[in-house]
């Protein structure tokens, strides 16, 4: 049974383990995945004894994708653009890593939630690496502007600047600066995951916005959006069985069936 693994800290929260044994499920296969509680300084040597004891693949996530990209040897161009890596392998004796994160996202919205992103005006809520490993794949999608707003205005600010000329403009500025509305809003502040959020103005929505939250679950963004009586509101699950699938189809060569394995996630949650 080939050995799969996904390093964090914390990491007794993941989904992951359930998500890549539904995906080989479908091929009548097993596999073995672990959760991996990597000390906060001992990334490196947790991963070098994963892949020299067998391991085949593994993800990463909070607070590791900085540290992934830094050990990798090889590097998709996809990493090399979001400068931080979730998913790694060896190949010819090299470590390898790309990311997944932003083809997850994009995948979700356009295809699972059907929402259009061309020549949208997308706000983008923080600045961190979760966001600078979704721009690239956003971008692609040629929405009409993209503005990022960070509670330090000059992080915005510096990740717009590395994201410009790409065809699309690219702004940053502190949350404090907003002016709504926008057809699409996507969270990517940390604080929501334990619950906190900052104050926000209604009227950076409208009744035609669409609210997407990066985190999965009931979380504070989209209490607040449905408060705003937005058009429609997702939250991560979607993103987190995309960026799963392209990590699977990375390592084993096969595409799996995310919709199935989203709606059993739905149906247990």
């Amino acid at each position: 049974m080939q050995n799969f693994a996904v390093f964090g800290n914390p990491i007794a929260h993941s989904r992951s383990p359930e998500i890549h044994q539904l995906f080989a499920a479908q091929r009548g296969e097993q596999v073995d995945y672990r959760r991996i509680l990597a000390p906060l300084d001992g990334f490196a040597a947790e991963v070098a004894h994963f892949f020299t004891g067998g391991g085949r693949g593994a993800n990463v996530t909070v607070p590791f994708k900085e540290q992934a990209y830094q050990l990798c040897e090889v590097l998709a161009e996809r990493a090399r653009s979001a400068g931080a890596v979730n998913t790694l392998w060896r190949q010819d004796g090299k470590l390898c890593g790309d990311n997944t994160d932003g083809i997850g996202l994009i995948t979700d919205i356009t295809t699972n939630l059907e929402w259009s992103l061309s020549d949208t005006r997308v706000l983008i809520l923080g600045a961190g690496g979760a966001v600078r490993g979704v721009l690239g794949p956003l971008l692609n999608e040629r929405p009409g502007s993209v503005l990022i707003a960070n509670r330090t205005r000059d992080k915005a600010r510096d990740l717009a600047l590395i994201f410009a000329g790409r065809g699309v403009p690219v702004f940053g500025c502190g949350l404090d600066e907003l002016r709504g509305p926008f057809d699409l809003v996507i969270n990517a502040i940390s604080a929501g995951l334990d619950g906190t959020m900052p104050p926000l103005a209604t009227t950076l929505i409208n009744d035609k916005s669409r609210c997407y939250d990066m985190v999965y679950g009931d979380t504070p963004f989209l209490r607040w959006a449905n408060q705003c009586h937005a058009a429609a509101t997702a939250d991560g699950l979607g993103m987190l069985v995309e960026q799963a699938a392209e990590a699977f189809y990375i390592w084993h060569g096969w595409r799996p069936d995310t919709q199935a394995v989203i709606n059993h996630l739905r149906q247990g949650a």
